[in-house]
């Protein structure tokens, strides 16, 4: 477990929804220092945080973060991007890479940066921010690039046990953010979910399922396909 009481966290996509409030929930639990990154550090707006750019699709971004942010010992993968593209069989091949490199690659050269920076202060803990749509293929590409960051996930937490690196899943569904203003169905706040993500990085937890319909989700996984898909009935 790892307490965030004068920790160091780096959170990726810092600057607005989701990662501001995760910003803000680690300061409120007594971190010491929080990078919040950002493509442009300038839009980072929390009085505390200490903006840091970072392109997490490339490399010499990546690099050059790790080298100025030395202390990390929690870091949170929150950055991502959905670009729409919902089928597979029609969506441009580009744009389905595009999703991979943000959502899948993005993160894991953000952790490879940083996991010997979080060894040599110590250990610590690494939490990724995945999806209710890790389990369920109904977003093409989207889908597809949160189930495969769970995956990687799984394997992170075995490599990374022995080095004193704790790691946890976040899933959840619809969050109030500018991602999912146009939909219309219940949202968790931003608010809501960082305090629990914060706290199952507290707990140890290796999942946290932030919401009803992620419970009941990861709860079917061990069902019938058709259960969790109602439009094979059609």
């Amino acid at each position: 477990m790892t307490s965030i009481k004068d920790s160091v966290a780096l959170v990726t996509g810092g600057s607005r929804g989701l990662g501001r409030a995760l910003v803000e929930e680690l300061y409120a639990r007594g971190a010491a220092k929080v990078y919040a990154t950002a493509r442009d550090p300038r839009t980072v707006t929390h009085p505390d945080a200490v903006p840091l750019a970072l392109e997490v699709t490339d490399p010499a971004s990546v690099q050059a973060a790790a080298a100025q942010a030395q202390d990390v010992t929690v870091l949170i993968n929150n950055a991502g991007v959905s670009v729409g593209a919902r089928t597979f069989l029609d969506a441009e091949l580009d744009v389905v890479r595009r999703e991979f490199e943000a959502n899948f690659y993005g993160p894991l050269l953000v952790t490879r940066s940083f996991v010997p920076v979080i060894e040599r202060n110590g250990g610590g803990h690494l939490l990724n921010v995945h999806s209710v749509l890790s389990w369920l293929g109904i977003a093409g590409s989207y889908s597809a690039t949160k189930a495969a960051l769970w995956s990687q996930t799984n394997s992170l937490r075995l490599e990374l046990h022995a080095r004193g690196i704790g790691v946890t899943g976040l899933h959840v569904g619809y969050i109030d953010t500018d991602m999912a203003s146009a939909i219309d169905a219940p949202k968790s706040t931003p608010q809501e979910v960082a305090a629990l993500a914060v706290e199952g990085i507290e707990t140890g937890a290796y999942e946290v399922l932030a919401d009803d319909v992620t419970r009941n989700v990861k709860a079917g996984l061990s069902g019938d396909l058709a259960a969790l898909y109602p439009q094979l009935a059609d």
